[in-house]
């Protein structure tokens, strides 16, 4: 029955991950696609459903399997190396020591989140130009764009979340979320099937004033008492309608007329004469 299941739930991942790269066009023939694991479920679930798209898509491409070793204590660093060599998948482990700038540098009281997401990006991101990568795959789901919704709007005033696709700031990196499509209560399940040999996170996981877990409670809390509604945000954010917001960078309110003239009036005397 386990094994029914897992099937069935591995046909769903593939068919919702080979949509969202279809339907955003994240992956082209010959492109090189660095993915990114960090040793969690996500990044495994990223992982596999990459190297079963590499099997079955109509255009051929090459994955690369990249972990991030930040030095956090006790790290089991021999995880990932070991497991990526059973898969027969190209991988490199980058070595770089961010986890004792991110504790040096941080205040007190406040989230290592900020800093040490864009120290890693930068290490990501110059090691993907070093290996020739064209795309960088992140394993972001449907959950966490939602939640950046949330946080976004909660704590910047500012209506924005993950794309599925996007360009980086100097231009020299696309990133891509294949699992842009799908539920993070899916993954878990499937990573709990394939066995992931999972790696907490000893930095960011170690604080209790994140913002995150918050809006996940809140979130999980709608998927008990109102089914669906998560999932109607999500599908809410590929179908925006600037008109119907108030940016006047989207919309030229100041120029905005009626099109349509209402018909002139005539004389009823003409009319009836």
């Amino acid at each position: 029955m386990a094994s029914a299941q897992a099937n069935k739930l591995g046909k769903k991942l593939r068919r919702l991950a080979g949509k969202a790269v279809a339907d955003y066009a994240m992956i082209g023939e010959g492109d090189r696609i660095m993915a990114c694991l960090s040793g969690g479920k996500d990044s495994y679930t990223l992982l596999d459903m990459l190297l079963s798209l590499q099997r079955n898509a109509p255009v051929s491409f090459d994955v690369v399997a990249v972990n991030l070793d930040q030095k956090q204590p006790n790290f089991p660093a021999h995880v990932l190396p070991d497991y990526l060599e059973t898969l027969g998948v190209e991988h490199h482990i980058v070595e770089e020591d961010t986890y004792s700038i991110v504790k040096a540098i941080t205040p007190e009281g406040k989230t290592y989140c900020p800093l040490c997401s864009r120290l890693r990006r930068g290490v990501l991101y110059s090691f993907a130009r070093r290996i020739g990568a064209t795309k960088i795959a992140l394993g972001h789901h449907a959950d966490d764009a939602v939640e950046t919704l949330f946080l976004s709007m909660f704590h910047g005033g500012r209506l924005k979340s993950m794309p599925p696709k996007l360009v980086s700031d100097d231009g020299d990196h696309v990133v891509i979320r294949p699992l842009y499509y799908i539920r993070e209560r899916d993954i878990e399940r499937w990573s709990k099937y394939r066995g992931h040999p999972i790696i907490p996170c000893n930095l960011c996981g170690s604080q209790d004033n994140l913002e995150r877990p918050v809006i996940k409670r809140m979130l999980a809390e709608w998927d008990a008492t109102q089914p669906g509604r998560v999932d109607n945000i999500a599908r809410a954010m590929r179908h925006v309608v600037p008109s119907h917001l108030g940016d006047g960078g989207l919309v030229d309110f100041e120029r905005l007329r009626r099109t349509v003239e209402l018909m002139p009036t005539r004389d009823l005397t003409e009319v009836v004469g």
